[in-house]
């Protein structure tokens, strides 16, 4: 019996054997991500195996989550750059379970595409592989729906989800927090990956000049800076969760710093943030010149250049910073917690 071909499903718009040579393509880029766990070294079963590890656990507690790129995709599209994407993508997931205080174990990717382009396909997992190695997280499994008639042939959507573990016992607990605690506040890279309706509106991005480097960007264009990947929190994160006890963390997505920072925080109680102490990328600055966005609409739609958020008591802070550093993160006290039903104060 010959190989799996079908001329009628080709006529259709799928091409079965574009399908088989992406899979080749992307196993250099999945084999990468096998040494992080006791995973089979192939793909293209019916399902992704781990084998999990859980010596020194008393209660490990398997922990998800599950994301998209959103509409940052069509700065990839409008760039024809298709390698970073993946890294928002396991960013995404992994940077949220991180606040459950669970360190991440594989992930598995979900690429539905208007025309399977092997070599583009392979350019995105590629950027997912990436993006698992420095999650230290195994890809292992995946999907490629090609899907013509839905998507336009040279569009793509790409979602996934992560799966960590962590012991029951040091699950983050919110309800722990206090007043005269502290916020420290680990940078961002960039726009990361929400807020893209906003950002594509105001910088008019289908029509105006993304390629030409700018002065105030860095001498980066403003399709290379907002394409910049979503940077992944976990060495650092899990660094600190070993040495510092963490109360509560937030990764800051869309909503920004007045819808995520309360979900770290117990009913009762607020963030006081000193504005003068955020250190604000330039991107962001671009951005509400450019849109003339009110300060609140920013902090509440952007990330502003603090990725992640952490909360330790006051008596921890200078270490928590220490072990941050030498995490390679630049991280800084944002503010403390106080009393309140406001949720968040800029001031």
């Amino acid at each position: 019996m010959g190989k799996s071909f079908s001329e009628s499903y080709k006529e259709a718009g799928v091409d079965i054997t574009a399908g088989y040579k992406a899979v080749e393509l992307m196993k250099e880029h999945v084999a990468k991500t096998m040494v992080f766990g006791n995973v089979p070294d192939d793909i293209g079963g019916f399902g992704g195996l781990f084998e999990l590890d859980v010596k020194g656990m008393e209660r490990p507690v398997l922990v998800s989550g599950t994301d998209g790129v959103g509409t940052k995709l069509k700065m990839a599209f409008l760039m024809d750059k298709h390698d970073t994407v993946g890294i928002d993508c396991v960013a995404m997931c992994v940077n949220d379970i991180l606040c459950v205080g669970a360190k991440p174990l594989f992930f598995l990717d979900y690429i539905a595409v208007g025309k399977n382009y092997p070599e583009k396909v392979a350019q995105i997992v590629s950027g997912v592989a990436e993006g698992c190695i420095q999650s230290e997280a195994a890809l292992i499994g995946g999907e490629t729906a090609e899907m013509p008639g839905f998507y336009p042939e040279d569009e793509y959507d790409l979602a996934g989800f992560a799966v960590g573990v962590v012991d029951k016992s040091k699950v983050l607990k919110k309800e722990t927090v206090e007043e005269g605690d502290v916020i420290i506040g680990l940078p961002s890279s960039g726009v990361h990956s929400n807020g893209f309706s906003l950002v594509r509106k105001v910088l008019d991005v289908e029509n105006e000049d993304i390629k030409t480097p700018l002065a105030e960007l860095g001498g980066k264009s403003i399709g290379e800076t907002l394409l910049t990947p979503t940077k992944i929190y976990v060495k650092p994160m899990l660094k600190l969760f070993e040495e510092v006890t963490v109360k509560a963390a937030a990764h800051i997505t869309g909503g920004g710093f007045y819808e995520n920072i309360p979900r770290s925080l117990p009913k009762g109680y607020g963030a006081k943030i000193k504005k003068d102490n955020v250190r604000v990328l330039p991107i962001f600055k671009l951005i509400a010149e450019k849109g003339s966005i009110p300060e609140r609409d920013m902090f509440n739609t952007f990330n502003m250049g603090v990725g992640m958020t952490v909360i330790v008591s006051a008596k921890d802070a200078d270490k928590a910073l220490e072990v941050l550093h030498a995490a390679g993160e630049d991280a800084y006290i944002l503010g403390e917690v106080v009393k309140s039903e406001e949720g968040v104060e800029l001031w």
